[in-house]
């Protein structure tokens, strides 16, 4: 591990970011091709709206689930067996989906995936935790969060291209192949990561470690931030094409760009609000985020029929903005728990993040109206919503920061 005043990546650091980077890929982008697959997925399985709908919410519910009740063993192994564990489970899961002839058994396939996947982004933070100083984390947040961008620019596109070619099932083979791959790469190349094992005393009750995890006082500051910084975000997304199509008059054919662009801006957006976190603040570039991503997410709400180009430089700033809270507010809560309650907590922050999303996307549904014409009346409600939350965010990132961190001698100086 490097030390504090060192900036630079070893390069065993540097195969672990790219690792772990791209392990967030194949999550993400096994989550979000299911809504393009939505037109085709639909009538192959005899599916109605309603129906398709708990298909994507049963991956988000369950992954909430698993996350809590994986919590009391996260910290009991070396995490690089625990991350095999729950791939694997997840690589099962997906080849189901692949496999499915019917909505129940899509429904099935998508509870197995959400059990094991859920887990697996929380266990890819507590490796970042254990593997990189607090001094460098916010770069290897930035860059772990690439794989969302990645995600948009190639996996969906190579994902509907192959769709088209030969069905909906393929675009589920293809990442069933990619993560067995990685599966590899992590059996053969991975170290163990077994010093919260080695260094302290790991409560091996499962169930006492959970509790106590989740009853910490400190914890349970960040778990409420978790939370309540991922409801606003949860709000927008599910209504963000029919947004930009209904309301903004833009055209289906212009979805692809708008994508692109955005995708291609925030490969680099995420490294430099990590490189900006580290050297700048982490709290200060919260700051910055949250009033970023306040007065941009007015605007984009309140916005009429726009040029292609404006709601593409609209897109990409509120990327700044979200990317800017999100990288550095991941970075501090990476600062909290000991190395002993790490998994715990990232699991149960994890699960928290699923959970309170799928709560806020139903929150979401009951206050937009879409009227006869497809414009959609009460969106910019849903952006009052979201400054509310980064607003009170704000206030307990501070109080996170300067109670528990900045005076935790363990901790660098430096947020």
């Amino acid at each position: 591990m490097n030390s504090k005043n060192d900036v630079t990546f070893t390069g065993y650091q540097k195969f672990v970011v790219a690792l772990l980077a791209f392990l967030q890929f194949t999550i993400i982008l096994d989550f979000m091709i299911m809504a393009p697959l939505g037109a085709l997925m639909m009538p192959a399985l005899k599916m109605d709206p309603s129906q398709f709908g708990v298909v994507v919410s049963a991956y988000a519910f369950s992954a909430g689930i698993s996350g809590i009740l994986a919590s009391g063993f996260a910290d009991r192994f070396d995490r690089k067996k625990f991350l095999l564990f729950f791939y694997v489970g997840f690589i099962i899961g997906t080849f189901l989906c692949a496999i499915a002839p019917s909505f129940h058994f899509m429904v099935l396939a998508r509870i197995v995936t959400g059990l094991f996947g859920g887990v697996v982004g929380s266990v890819v933070l507590a490796i970042a935790a254990d593997v990189f100083d607090l001094s460098l984390r916010g770069r290897v947040m930035g860059y772990i969060q690439t794989a969302f961008a990645a995600s948009q620019i190639l996996g969906l596109p190579a994902g509907l291209y192959i769709s088209n070619l030969w069905g909906w099932h393929a675009p589920f083979f293809m990442i069933v192949a990619i993560s067995a791959l990685v599966g590899v790469i992590i059996v053969v190349y991975l170290k163990p990561i077994d010093a919260h094992v080695k260094a302290a005393r790991v409560d091996h009750n499962a169930l006492n470690h959970m509790l106590t995890t989740v009853s910490n006082t400190k914890y349970l500051f960040a778990f409420a931030a978790t939370a309540l910084m991922s409801i606003g975000g949860f709000m927008l997304m599910p209504f963000g094409t029919d947004f930009t199509v209904q309301n903004l008059k833009l055209t289906m054919g212009d979805l692809p760009l708008i994508y692109l662009v955005t995708g291609v801006a925030t490969i680099f957006i995420g490294p430099l609000v990590g490189k900006m976190s580290d050297s700048f603040g982490k709290l200060r570039t919260f700051i910055f985020g949250a009033i970023l991503s306040a007065v941009m997410v007015v605007y984009y709400t309140n916005m009429g029929p726009s040029s292609l180009i404006t709601v593409m430089i609209v897109n990409t700033v509120m990327f700044v903005g979200i990317f800017s809270r999100m990288i550095p507010s991941q970075a501090l809560m990476s600062a909290l728990p000991t190395p002993a309650d790490r998994g715990a907590f990232m699991a149960v922050s994890s699960s928290l993040q699923s959970i309170s999303g799928g709560i806020a996307a139903v929150i979401a549904g009951y206050i937009v109206v879409k009227r006869p014409d497809g414009f959609l009346e009460h969106f910019d409600i849903l952006g009052y919503v979201l400054v509310g939350t980064v607003t009170v965010t704000v206030f307990m990132m501070k109080f996170i920061n300067d109670k528990y961190i900045r005076h935790d001698p363990s901790v660098m100086k430096k947020n």
